[in-house]
């Protein structure tokens, strides 16, 4: 439960509630220690006195207004709280105006009012009429010796006290050179785009989705040296520097846009799916699922018959290439033919004719047999 800052009451007209003042934030950084690295001994700070150059204890110590030089009036707490006892015990309303119209650069700390005792039913009046009227309560409260002026608005269910900076202590916003319009002014068609992507990245106030990362990171860097060690060791200087800095470059806002909602757009796709999955969520889930593994099935069978059919009418045309070669050869060779007879054929005609042969006598018996004489 976060500690009382304050008890007081809020007072507007002849109403007085009243209420207890608690701390609305609280802060995250890290509780680091100043140190020798001679020796890893931590550094004090004291308080000195400058003219003996001693320490102070705390309990003497005052505060002290120097109204010359040297010359002072001390102050106590008790100084403070009776210089205005009311102012310090009051959140004392003035005015309401509309909630939208305070600049955001006004507002400082927040606080939350928490009803005290007997002030249950103010604090709901109240609390229900700002709701209604959509109106801010402008007030006047001491904090810390200090007074604030306050702003006192409707957070749900509760009332919220948010100090505020008095209007000499805001710088005014005419010092500044802001762009004239003309070259220095955006063109319609780069609003409509931006507003494009205002409207992309639009959504509801949700302010847990948002976390020091930087934090996240320096406590890794740290829990890396406890485990290996080097808890004493100083991380020697990057190597790496800042870029040197160029001239000034033409900005194609319209690329820039452009680019920027399309990665919005993937982003959308990758985050769709981690959304918070109810039971019929899942089920659809699951059914879309179904009906993309079925779709893709058939998409591999297209793609499996169309490679299928594309083979077979490949092996066609190789087939028929084939067979319009052989034809191409083969009237090749016959034109060979016709232009020049066979080798056998010319050669058969181009030899000499041989003598015929002499006629044997087809039977040996009858040949001529020598004339034998007989002796008288």
């Amino acid at each position: 439960m976060s500690r009382i800052i304050w008890k007081g009451a809020i007072s507007f007209g002849l109403v007085n509630i009243p209420v207890s003042l608690k701390p609305a934030s609280r802060t995250h950084t890290l509780d680091l220690d100043m140190l020798d690295k001679r020796d890893m001994a931590p550094i004090g700070y004291q308080r000195i006195n400058k003219h003996t150059g001693k320490p102070v204890e705390s309990d003497d110590i005052v505060k002290g207004y120097a109204y010359e030089k040297d010359e002072y009036v001390v102050l106590s707490d008790e100084d403070f709280r009776q210089a205005n006892v009311e102012a310090t015990q009051t959140v004392d309303i003035v005015s309401f105006v509309d909630a939208a119209s305070i600049p955001p650069y006004y507002f400082e700390t927040p606080y939350y009012l928490e009803p005290d005792k007997r002030g249950e039913r103010g604090y709901a009046l109240l609390h229900e009429t700002m709701r209604r009227t959509g109106r801010a309560a402008l007030a006047m409260v001491v904090l810390r010796n200090r007074q604030h002026l306050a702003a006192v608005l409707v957070s749900g269910k509760a009332l919220v006290l948010n100090t505020m900076r008095f209007a000499d202590e805001v710088l005014p916003i005419e010092d500044l050179a802001l762009p004239k319009g003309g070259k220095q002014g955006a063109s319609a068609r780069e609003v409509e785009m931006a507003e494009k992507l205002v409207e992309d990245m639009s959504e509801d106030w949700s302010p847990e989705q948002y976390r020091d990362t930087y934090r996240d990171d320096l406590m890794a860097v740290i829990d890396a040296k406890i485990k290996s060690g080097n808890t004493q060791l100083l991380t020697p200087a990057s190597k790496d520097t800042a870029p040197a800095g160029k001239g000034a470059k033409v900005i194609d806002m319209m690329a820039l846009l452009r680019d920027s909602l399309g990665k919005r757009g993937k982003r959308a796709e990758e985050k769709a799916p981690a959304a918070e999955e109810t039971p019929a969520k899942k089920a659809a889930a699951k059914g879309a699922a179904a009906k993309k593994a079925a779709a893709k099935k058939v998409a591999a069978t297209k793609v499996a018959a169309t490679k299928a059919a594309a083979t077979k009418v490949a092996a066609k045309k190789a087939s028929a290439k084939k067979v319009a070669t052989k034809k191409v050869a083969a009237k090749e060779v016959a034109a060979n033919k016709a232009a020049n007879p066979a080798p056998k054929k010319a050669a058969r005609e181009a030899a000499p004719k041989k003598a015929a042969p002499r006629k044997v006598a087809a039977n040996k018996t009858t040949a001529r047999k020598p004339t034998v004489r007989k002796a008288a």
